[in-house]
């Protein structure tokens, strides 16, 4: 898997158990379904995995065992319902809750971007023009040379951190790492909101998922915790094996749990309760994901103001100490 997920990879996924399910539907049997697809493949790097996985069946393996022998060409949360629903008898119907579950996110992974791409040049282009003595020094003296190195020494050590904390979140080893980062971006008003109500939607459309596909519940909760995407979440549902396996029911455990909302809560413990928890997933969901949307788009919309604000401010700050500083050597020479 590469370090990191982008949108075109999520879309890739998505295509991928798509064309599957929309063949073993028609009728194709799934060496031919999936040699159809290797031989015109969405992405080239997955050629040789399918071939494999070819391979491994033809000789009489399934499908989970030739997939899981890939290493990580697939998430846990992919083997875990293609195994569930290999036993099941549902793969065509997985399959298209996979690419559904890919689509998804590859649109809101574009509409992160592209909501952070403006504020993004926006505060590249303050750092530029900050401090304006650099940019006077240009301007007057054209000293190009100085002021570009004196923006690399700015922004190169930025970009280095980004991608070093991104390198560090990677895998098992960057857990801690994830929770700090999770940590501080909930502490942003509006950001953090809409962080933990997408990770919710994630956590409730992978469990329904799951359930859905014959998954056992304690390991459903395992899964779509790790597919929720936040460290607090699978931090708060690693312990509950026992439980379970004691007698607590996940309602209960959710409940005790401070990490999830009051309405979550309510509403899982009510799904269980009716024997309706397919639906009330798919409801939770929907709502998480509508309230993590309208939210995202809120901090999209006043980041650039905020940036726009601190730039306007910083530019009138130097104004007035440029011509304090012109007054007081005009009144020096008058004194003098």
């Amino acid at each position: 898997m590469p370090l990191i997920v982008t949108p075109r990879e999520l879309t890739r996924r998505a295509e991928f158990y798509q064309q599957l399910a929309s063949l073993l539907a028609a009728g194709v049997g799934m060496i031919q379904a999936l040699d159809m697809i290797r031989r015109s493949p969405r992405s080239w790097s997955s050629r040789e995995p399918i071939k494999r996985v070819i391979t491994r069946i033809s000789a009489g393996a399934t499908l989970y065992e030739s997939v899981l022998s890939q290493g990580r060409w697939l998430p846990p949360f992919d083997l875990a319902l293609i195994h569930a629903a290999e036993e099941s008898g549902r793969l065509p119907e997985s399959f298209r809750l996979l690419a559904g579950y890919y689509t998804e996110r590859a649109q809101l992974a574009r509409s992160v971007l592209a909501r952070v791409a403006y504020p993004a040049f926006i505060l590249h282009f303050a750092l530029l023009i900050f401090p304006p003595s650099q940019l006077a020094q240009l301007v007057l003296q054209g000293n190009v040379a100085a002021f570009v190195w004196s923006k690399i020494e700015l922004l190169l050590p930025a970009y280095a951190l980004i991608f070093l904390v991104a390198f560090a979140c990677q895998g098992r080893h960057g857990e801690s790492w994830r929770w700090f980062i999770e940590k501080i971006l909930h502490g942003i008003p509006v950001l953090g909101q809409a962080r933990r109500n997408l990770a919710l939607a994630r956590l409730s459309a992978a469990l329904e998922g799951l359930i859905s596909a014959g998954v056992s519940i304690i390991d459903a909760w395992e899964l779509s915790a790790d597919a929720s995407g936040s460290p607090a979440l699978r931090r708060a549902v690693r312990p509950w094996r026992n439980s379970i396996q004691s007698g607590d029911t996940p309602g209960e455990l959710v409940n005790q749990t401070r990490v999830f909302p009051e309405l979550f809560a309510n509403l899982y413990h009510t799904g269980e309760v009716s024997g309706q928890l397919d639906d009330t997933l798919r409801r939770l969901h929907q709502h998480y994901q509508e309230e993590g949307s309208r939210k995202l788009q809120t901090f999209a919309f006043w980041l650039p103001v905020l940036i726009y604000l601190i730039v306007a401010v910083g530019i009138g700050i130097w104004i007035i100490r440029f011509w304090m500083g012109y007054f007081q050597g005009i009144n020096q020479l008058i004194d003098f």
